[in-house]
């Protein structure tokens, strides 16, 4: 559901649950099962991004749940079934199956990430019909991965059903710096190597600086490292989140 956490940042990881951390960040003799609470003690949310690929159970949901700390957020990427197969249309329950199970997170359940696939094209009537089916009580965010979206139009679109904007940061592709709705949603995959490049600290200080611009008029801002080779994507988000910090007025 809708957080009400007074933070202004919300900065992570896409994932946790990497076999390539191990040594890089988790210590070697930590056992998988514990890597989320050994998580949780340095970041304040994490982007879900294996209910992409098939829904969790809700045993599974429950235990993220409880095994977090209170104010922990977890962000959801929503299943490719309804992006990228279905596309947005003729999905039945499908959308309903997916937030009941999603909703065992209960109060820790923050934005829910639809990303479009790179070769679906803008579409106002199919993302307006899509839009006015989803319940209000959630956080809705929308990736757009083929630039014709990318247009003021369609921002105005999500405006009008107080959809969230996912921007993102990506080889060949960057997404304008706009909040459509009062919370803002950010992803960096790598600035030069899709998913496997480390942002160096110039990058992310300028980066900070936009966002902090931004955080003015937008409340609370999501954040989520997706670089995950080599796990530059904790080490940035450790960067970020230090100089965000030393922009807070004091």
């Amino acid at each position: 559901m809708k957080n009400k956490s007074s933070s202004k940042y919300y900065i992570g990881c896409s994932g946790w649950h990497y076999n390539h951390w191990r040594g890089l960040y988790y210590p070697e003799g930590l056992s998988r099962s514990r890597w989320l609470q050994f998580y949780a003690k340095q970041f304040t949310t994490v982007e879900l991004n294996n209910s992409f690929y098939h829904l969790p159970s809700e045993k599974a949901f429950s235990a993220w749940r409880e095994s977090s700390p209170h104010d922990f957020v977890f962000a959801v990427k929503v299943s490719r079934y309804i992006t990228h197969i279905k596309r947005l249309r003729n999905l039945g329950s499908a959308v309903e199956n997916f937030l009941s199970r999603a909703s065992f997170l209960e109060n820790k359940l923050g934005p829910l990430l639809y990303q479009l696939p790179p070769n679906m094209k803008r579409n106002d009537e199919v993302l307006e019909n899509f839009l006015s089916s989803l319940p209000q009580k959630y956080h809705h965010v929308f990736e757009f991965r083929h630039e014709s979206w990318l247009d003021d139009s369609v921002f105005h679109i999500l405006r009008q059903y107080n959809a969230g904007l996912c921007v993102f940061d990506m080889p060949g592709l960057t997404c304008p710096l706009v909040a459509t709705t009062d919370f803002a949603y950010i992803r960096f995959h790598g600035g030069h190597s899709l998913y496997a490049s480390c942002y160096s600290d110039e990058e992310l200080f300028l980066w900070a600086e936009k966002i902090t611009m931004l955080g003015k008029s937008t409340h609370p801002i999501y954040i989520y490292f997706n670089n995950d080779a080599e796990a530059f994507a904790v080490r940035n988000a450790i960067t970020l989140h230090r100089y965000l910090e030393a922009y807070k007025p004091r």
